[in-house]
């Protein structure tokens, strides 16, 4: 399909595979407490229809047992990160685990359960994610409970090729309306290598923002660290009910989900002036 320049795009968020069962409501009690899925719904009474959902993997049942044994034997496959906590809660759980975890040669680690219908799921993530899950924050680096100077947010930016406010005025604003904010900081050099901002009306809304890690300090559990403060920040002093929002590259995605942030769709508009 050929499209114009100015031609709008179709935006895909997910795919849900319906799976047919012999009993839904039997099904999503499985999928919730023996996998682990969190959310789960149903429809109808007594239902005939439902699902559940893990951050970005949704899966829907439909009540309908002769194609449920014609079924049988099928299977889904579902990406995840961290495979190997999920594993040892399956494990826990006393899931029917087929096939146990391995790394496979084409750069995959999975293994394979075979759920309460017959069907066989497929766990699997990149093989290098089981190193990087056994990572340690090295012990030279401390979280403080501060806002950055401008110049350490500014130094952090340029670090990581981020775009920053052209003067230290605007700079200072920018900082200033943190409700909370943390910084990383190497005890021997006395040098800040990683921030984040947590902004908002301290009463309905907040938005994480500008979480920075220097390059020579990524993959070291520092930017895990920081969250951890904002996240134990916001489960002690935040508003009850409000909303917590972030903008990230899909990269980082499953970096954030791992503190309880889902994909959700959004609008945003840039205001465009010219300096004078």
């Amino acid at each position: 399909m050929q499209n114009g320049e100015n031609d709008l795009q179709p935006i895909f968020s997910h795919a849900e595979p319906v799976l047919a069962v012999e009993n839904v409501s039997e099904t999503i009690l499985y999928w919730h407490n023996v996998l682990g899925f969190p959310n789960k719904w149903t429809w109808g009474k007594p239902p005939n229809h439902g699902g559940v959902s893990w951050n970005g993997a949704f899966i829907q049942f439909s009540q309908n047992p002769q194609l449920a044994v014609a079924s049988k034997g099928n299977s889904i496959w579902i990406r995840v990160r961290r495979i190997e906590i999920l594993y040892r809660l399956h494990q826990k759980q006393n899931a029917e685990i087929v096939a146990p975890l391995k790394n496979q040669s084409w750069g995959m680690t999975d293994y394979t359960v075979r759920e309460i219908n017959g069907y066989f799921v497929h766990f699997a993530g990149a093989a290098e994610d089981r190193g990087k899950s056994a990572a340690v924050m090295p012990g030279t680096i401390r979280i403080i409970a501060r806002t950055p100077a401008i110049q350490e947010a500014r130094n952090l930016a340029v670090a990581i090729g981020a775009s920053m406010p052209a003067n230290d005025a605007m700079m200072k604003s920018v900082l200033e309306a943190a409700v909370f904010a943390v910084v990383a900081e190497d005890t021997l050099s006395g040098e800040v290598i990683g921030s984040a901002l947590l902004v908002g009306d301290n009463a309905s809304f907040y938005y994480v923002k500008d979480v920075m890690v220097h390059p020579a300090w990524q993959g070291k559990r520092v930017g895990t660290a920081m969250m951890r403060e904002l996240n134990h920040w916001l489960d002690d002093n935040g508003a009850s009910n409000a909303l917590v929002g972030l903008i990230a590259r899909e990269t980082l995605e499953p970096f954030y989900q791992q503190f309880g942030f889902v994909q959700a769709f959004s609008m945003l508009r840039y205001i465009e002036r010219s300096e004078r």
